[in-house]
């Protein structure tokens, strides 16, 4: 049945939902990449897709900006659609200096200043981190695409614009990037018994300064897009 923020009906999704937060690349990969791509959700104009690649059915839908809207928009994409596999692809803030532009990253894990977590009562500190059979299929994914993908810690920050001016502290624990979402994906997903992994392209860098255009960061991250797609086939039969 649809939800208060998805106009969807049960079957609309396929197995594996990737969630890039743009709305607008949601758009871009599914008229660039799936083939009978058809728009399945447009509430609060977060666009949904299901099509195919390569024979296989795959949704793509935005998630929004930060962790309270991904918990949302995933937690009912687990509980009341059915998904089993959501694959964040979103741009990330390099505070490694061995990064550079457009360089993708996998998170295994997703630290974070957020208290996302406050919510299961836990007695202690909750780790969010990847399914290991979804890191495990996209890191081959990109060797066979030949690219070096970085596997390692990414931030999961809940202020864009940092007061504290504390992000690059991250990086002395040998964190990679910083990003808005990945920690509150992996926790749902934990909660819930599904599968989560977060793979991010380099659209800017603490360290040395450099950004890309809004444009840029919707229609140039085709390498993550592809690993992420080509992971969704392979995770068909998972």
């Amino acid at each position: 049945m649809p939800t208060p923020h998805n106009a969807a009906q049960m079957g609309d999704f396929a197995k594996t939902v990737l969630m890039p937060g743009d709305p607008l690349r949601a758009k871009f990969i599914a008229e660039t990449f799936l083939g009978e791509a058809r728009l399945v959700n447009n509430v609060r104009g977060i666009q949904g897709y299901t099509g195919l690649y390569q024979g296989v059915p795959v949704s793509v839908m935005a998630s929004g900006m930060g962790m309270p809207s991904i918990g949302i928009y995933s937690y009912e994409l687990y509980s009341q659609y059915g998904v089993e596999n959501i694959l964040r692809i979103g741009s990330a803030g390099a505070i490694s200096s061995k990064l550079k532009l457009r360089d993708v990253v996998a998170a295994q894990g997703a630290c974070t200043n957020s208290h996302f977590a406050h919510q299961y009562g836990l007695p202690g500190q909750f780790a969010p981190i990847a399914d290991f059979t979804l890191l495990e299929t996209a890191v081959g994914v990109a060797r066979a695409m030949g690219v070096e993908m970085p596997v390692g810690n990414l931030l999961s920050s809940d202020t864009f614009y940092d007061a504290s001016n504390s992000t690059m502290k991250w990086a002395e624990m040998g964190v990679l990037a910083v990003e808005m979402e990945a920690a509150a994906l992996y926790m749902t997903a934990a909660k819930l018994g599904k599968r989560a992994l977060a793979i991010c392209s380099i659209s800017d860098s603490i360290v040395t300064g450099e950004e890309l255009s809004a444009a840029d960061r919707q229609t140039t991250f085709t390498t993550m897009m592809e690993i992420a797609l080509k992971t969704a086939v392979q995770m068909e039969g998972k």
